[in-house]
C-alpha cells in the first residue's frame, strides 16, 4: 500500500485496515496487526500506526484486549458496509442524479446507461 500525499497517513492506514475487515481478511473477533507490526511493515512512526488503530477503536471497528492486542469487533463488517453505503449515496449517487437533471436525462435513461455499462 502506498500512501498519498494529500491525506494524513493515519487516515489512509485506518481506511486500509477497515477495507481489509470489510473484505474478510480480518474476520470478526480476529486479531489485527499491532502498532509495532504496522509501523515496521509500512515503515512509519509507531505513533502514526497507533493513531490509525485508535481511530478504528473510536469507530467501534476494533477493540483492545489488554495484553493481547486489537481485535475486530463483532458486527464490524456490517457496520462498515452500512457506513460505506451511505457514503456511496452521498459521494456518487446524489452527484450523478444532480448532473443527470442538469443534462435533462430522465431516470429511465440513467438506469439504461448504468445497465448497459454492466454488460
Amino acid at each position: 500500500m502506498g500512501f498519498s500525499t494529500d491525506r494524513p497517513i493515519f487516515l489512509e492506514l485506518a481506511d486500509a485496515i477497515a477495507a481489509d475487515v470489510l473484505a474478510g481478511l480480518y474476520p470478526e473477533e480476529s486479531q489485527v496487526p499491532s502498532t509495532t507490526e504496522l509501523a515496521a511493515h509500512y515503515r512509519i512512526n509507531p505513533a502514526t500506526a497507533g493513531k490509525a488503530l485508535n481511530r478504528l477503536v473510536d469507530a467501534g471497528i476494533v477493540y483492545k484486549k489488554r495484553g493481547l492486542g486489537m481485535f475486530v469487533t463483532a458486527g464490524a463488517p456490517e457496520a462498515l458496509r452500512r457506513a460505506r453505503r451511505a457514503e456511496f449515496r452521498t459521494d456518487y449517487v446524489t452527484p450523478l442524479l444532480t448532473e443527470a437533471r442538469r443534462l435533462g436525462l430522465t431516470r429511465a435513461e440513467v438506469v439504461d446507461m448504468i445497465t448497459k455499462d454492466q454488460a
